[in-house]
């Protein structure tokens, strides 16, 4: 079972990323062999905007090719949780996470992303976390993931998530429902 954590922030260490690996981290603890995890940031990435073509309604994939974002939703389309998350900009997403999120609509016509799970992650400075929340559990309600949570937290210096005391006993309690749902011993798991 595979669980991908994936970051939208430019900042490839910061403190959205950092959050997005302290639950990995917690899931990798557990050293539970049939459990794996990877890491992916869009920092760096070019993830072009959707322009609104429609032709993904008869193709079912986007139809722009020259950038990342096929490689990274591969990834996403391979996963059984997706944990999703982005720093806050004016009270929302980024907007490269948004550029991949909107992308996904060549996705929805065939509803290829149902049936996952998600948790979905916020950092703000200060205030905004929920209208990112907001955004993010949009995303995954409109591929009809089942949502396993949220975790919001505050940091604006590099590393300040990792002391948030609200923030960081989240991650181990998304984490904890990770580990639970994906154990073959879980009763979440049917049997293939």
């Amino acid at each position: 079972m595979k669980v991908l954590g994936l970051s939208g922030s430019m900042r490839k260490e910061g403190n959205t990323a950092l959050l997005i690996q302290k639950i990995l981290e917690h899931v990798d603890a557990e050293n539970c062999s049939e459990i794996e995890t990877e890491f992916v940031s869009l920092s760096g990435m070019e993830i072009l905007p959707c322009i609104g073509c429609e032709k993904c309604k008869e193709k079912k994939w986007c139809v722009i090719e020259k950038d990342d974002w096929g490689r990274i939703v591969d990834k996403v389309i391979d996963c059984d949780i997706l944990i999703i998350g982005s720093p806050t900009y004016y009270y929302d997403v980024c907007g490269q996470l948004k550029n991949f999120i909107d992308r996904t609509y060549s996705l929805y016509h065939d509803r290829k992303l149902a049936g996952r799970n998600a948790v979905v992650v916020s950092v703000c400075a200060d205030r905004g976390c929920e209208r990112t929340l907001e955004t993010l559990e949009g995303f995954v309600n409109t591929h009809e993931f089942s949502y396993l949570g949220f975790v919001a937290g505050k940091g604006y210096l590099p590393g300040d998530i990792l002391n948030d005391p609200h923030a960081m006993p989240k991650a181990k309690e998304v984490a904890g429902k990770i580990i639970k749902m994906l154990r073959k011993d879980s009763k979440y798991i049917k049997n293939a």
